[in-house]
């Protein structure tokens, strides 16, 4: 069976090919995504948390009495694996389950000093990631990303 040459089976770096500017714009995305996903794995894990944790915990903090379906939406993650993060997070001493002060039933999911003081630890790193991803653009270009990055995100979900 006759070989291939060389450049055949050597992958492109970054920023080459299609891996750069001529790339489909779908492969550029996730290649972005991969890569950040990467660096908030390396920064989240000197806390013990995994990104799905910490956006689970960001949006807690951010939606009090939001449900476990509500946590799911706004973290981008399946009801099940929602709920084994939450189970995760409370053996973690991060979240409590408190009855409902009039369905008594029904059980909040409450951030807990501790878990407010882990998420503000998190932020600071998670934060330093942002900024770099940032740091090269305006005030107007970074609006613009943003914007276009909710367009996406809305136009493709509808």
């Amino acid at each position: 069976m006759p070989r291939h040459s060389a450049t055949l089976n050597e992958v492109p770096a970054v920023g080459d090919g299609k891996r750069g500017e001529q790339g489909h714009i779908g492969y550029l995305l996730r290649q972005a995504h991969t890569a950040h996903r990467h660096a908030m794995e390396r920064a989240l894990s000197a806390f013990g948390l995994t990104p799905p944790q910490f956006s689970v915990l960001t949006m807690l903090v951010a939606y009090p009495g939001a449900s476990g379906a509500d946590i799911a939406r706004l973290s981008m993650l399946t009801p099940p694996t929602v709920s084994v993060i939450v189970a995760n997070l409370e053996r973690m001493g991060a979240i409590a389950r408190i009855p409902h002060a009039v369905h008594g039933r029904v059980l909040q999911i409450e951030v807990t000093p501790s878990g407010n003081d882990l998420l503000t630890q998190c932020r600071s790193s998670v934060d330093a990631i942002d900024h770099a991803l940032l740091a090269s653009l305006s005030p107007d270009q970074k609006q613009v990303v943003r914007r276009w990055l909710v367009w996406i995100a809305g136009e493709l979900h509808a």
